[in-house]
């Protein structure tokens, strides 16, 4: 697929696109014409890398761990350094606090909403 219809499938800039390529997040091959190509995995690659970014993790450290997120998973790290590792163990921790706020939060809405929809003035 061609750069636009991947920005439109993934809700994602061109400019963004190949920035990511740049990075090495994703791949495309060349048209005769010049062309980027994408295969139609570059759709869930992307939503991947936009979800780690929007985490807080930097590209750096998504190119390191993307190979380990494909299936099936292979993990394999000739090169990871205590610095990165730790760098991932406090990103998963922060995603984990994050994720406890946000569930919490839907629950106080659900309660909310639970008492307003039961709520009868005529009583």
């Amino acid at each position: 697929m061609r750069i636009g219809e991947l920005a439109e499938r993934t809700g994602t800039s061109r400019r963004l696109l190949r920035y990511y390529e740049e990075q090495g997040l994703i791949v495309s091959e060349r048209l005769p014409n010049g062309y980027r190509d994408y295969a139609e995995p570059s759709v869930d690659r992307v939503i991947q890398v936009r979800g780690l970014l929007d985490a807080g993790l930097p590209t750096r450290i998504i190119k390191q761990i993307l190979p380990c997120l494909d299936k099936p998973r292979q993990i394999y790290f000739p090169d990871a350094t205590p610095e990165m590792l730790g760098t991932l163990e406090a990103e998963r921790d922060r995603m984990t606090r994050r994720a406890e706020c946000l569930l919490r939060n839907r629950d106080a809405i659900t309660e909310y909403l639970d008492a307003v929809r039961a709520y009868d003035p005529a009583s």
